[in-house]
């Protein structure tokens, strides 16, 4: 059968960027309890950005479940989060043959020198990396262009391509052939708001 999934009307959210999804009602799915992990990440290291909530939080889960150790970034204001998803993969996901170590790596990826730390700490921390997803993002609902302010301008670029380039320009070096590196992005990217 199914999973009941919650039905709108949902009460109005008011979270301040950024958010802490363990805040939100309803809390939003990311379990997935129908699917079937293969261990087809088994011995595989991936490393998460923004992988405390969201698309990052679903995509640990699954790819713990599917034995992969997971290191995941997220911002200081997220702390609450990343334990949350720490937590859950250590309680569920070990216990059912994926992998339950998670690597919390607290930083902003608008900043290179932490995207170079996060990959040297993933990679001291488990010997390799074999996955970067570059997921962390920030969107910024504006009516109008002329409602975009340059900072804002400014820090979604930081984040959403200057991050992803530094990630992949420090994973590069330790990723074997075979490796992976996905990239996330947000249909605003192909069809723009408002």
């Amino acid at each position: 059968m199914p999973r009941q999934q919650p039905t709108p009307e949902f009460p109005p959210q008011g979270l301040e960027k950024p958010g802490i999804e363990e805040a939100m009602d309803p809390h939003p799915h990311f379990e997935a309890p129908d699917y079937r992990a293969a261990n087809k990440l088994e011995g595989k290291v991936a490393l998460i950005t923004g992988g405390d909530s969201g698309i990052g939080r679903s995509v640990a889960t699954l790819f713990a479940r599917e034995g992969a150790c997971i290191a995941l970034t997220y911002l200081e204001e997220e702390q609450q989060d990343a334990e949350a998803i720490r937590n859950y993969i250590q309680q569920t996901v070990g216990s059912n043959g994926g992998c339950d170590q998670v690597l919390l790596i607290c930083g902003d990826v608008t900043d290179a020198s932490f995207c170079k730390s996060a990959v040297e700490q993933t990679v001291s921390e488990y010997g390799h990396l074999d996955i970067l997803v570059n997921n962390a993002a920030y969107q910024q609902h504006q009516d109008g262009i002329d409602d975009i302010s340059e900072e804002q301008w400014d820090h979604t670029f930081k984040t959403n391509i200057y991050g992803y380039f530094h990630m992949v320009q420090a994973a590069l070096k330790h990723m074997k052939e075979g490796a992976n590196i996905i990239n996330t992005g947000s249909i605003t990217g192909l069809e723009g708001s408002g």
